[in-house]
């Protein structure tokens, strides 16, 4: 697979349109690290965006998220791993992530209140909305990611 294009040469605006979105997700709406990152993952499993995948599990990995904790996001619901909280976190990134089949459910919604304020809800639904947008980028206009070397 080739990467279809340059989008940042491209189109140098539309991409720090969507660098501002993540600079304000990611340094400055007060999310937890570990949410950002499961969101992150979720989704881009989801949209089948390997190169999202990838950076965002060596993120994940560097703040010292474990393997096991990061190995089970695509199997959540099976696995004891995740608090009731990034279960929340995760049934609503996959309902939003998947709005045209979800609806985005009450019941998801729901799940989140215990955890987090209507303002904190705002910016996680923003920040769904901005690795949707990343995704979207990278999958269309397939972007490769760097391949490790192998010692």
């Amino acid at each position: 697979m080739e990467q279809r294009m340059d989008y940042i040469t491209a189109s140098p605006e539309a991409f720090q349109a969507v660098l501002g979105l993540e600079e304000f997700v990611s340094q400055r709406s007060g999310i937890e690290k570990g949410i950002l990152h499961l969101l992150k993952i979720r989704a881009s499993q989801i949209n089948g965006c390997a190169y999202c995948i990838d950076m965002h599990m060596k993120e994940a990995r560097k703040h010292g998220f474990g393997d096991q904790w990061l190995s089970l996001i695509s199997v959540w619901r099976e696995s004891p791993v995740y608090s009731d909280k990034e279960r929340a976190v995760l049934a609503w990134t996959e309902s939003l992530t998947n709005v045209a089949q979800t609806g985005a459910p009450d019941s998801d919604y729901e799940l989140l209140k215990p955890h987090f304020s209507d303002e904190e809800i705002a910016k996680l639904t923003v920040a769904v909305g901005t690795i949707n947008i990343w995704n979207r980028i990278a999958v269309g206009l397939r972007a490769q990611h760097e391949i490790d070397k192998v010692n």
